[in-house]
């Protein structure tokens, strides 16, 4: 069993023990997801680029449950759309290969329409 499958499951009988899943649709999951999101943008707001890589030690345990809760909500949508999440990654990655072709990608911050090499799928 993956890591992914395993938290996975655990992340389902969390919501399952405390009645919660009938609120665990899609749309709520990922409504509660961007507000997850949220709270870690709000750790970053204010620093500079160099406060960002040098965060104390509270900081970086603040940005760690935030990132967890992130996956957790990650998980429950992955689990109720029926997503493999490591599978959906390596796709994903496939086409931003194809995008970002690295010898004209390389240094750049453009977007992957502004190289000759372009996965035209709309992800």
């Amino acid at each position: 069993m993956s890591d992914f499958q395993r938290l996975s499951d655990k992340a389902r009988a969390f919501a399952e023990a405390r009645d919660w899943d009938k609120f665990h649709s899609p749309k709520n999951l990922t409504m509660a997801l961007g507000g997850e999101v949220s709270e870690l943008l709000d750790l970053f707001q204010w620093l500079t680029e160099a406060q960002s890589y040098e965060l104390t030690p509270e900081q970086h345990r603040a940005a760690a449950h935030e990132i967890a809760d992130v996956q957790i909500y990650l998980l429950r949508l992955a689990d109720k759309l029926g997503v493999d999440i490591p599978s959906a990654v390596e796709e994903k990655m496939a086409i931003n290969e194809a995008r970002y072709p690295a010898d004209q990608a390389r240094g750049s911050a453009r977007k992957y329409t502004a190289y000759q090499n372009k996965d035209d799928d709309g992800s």
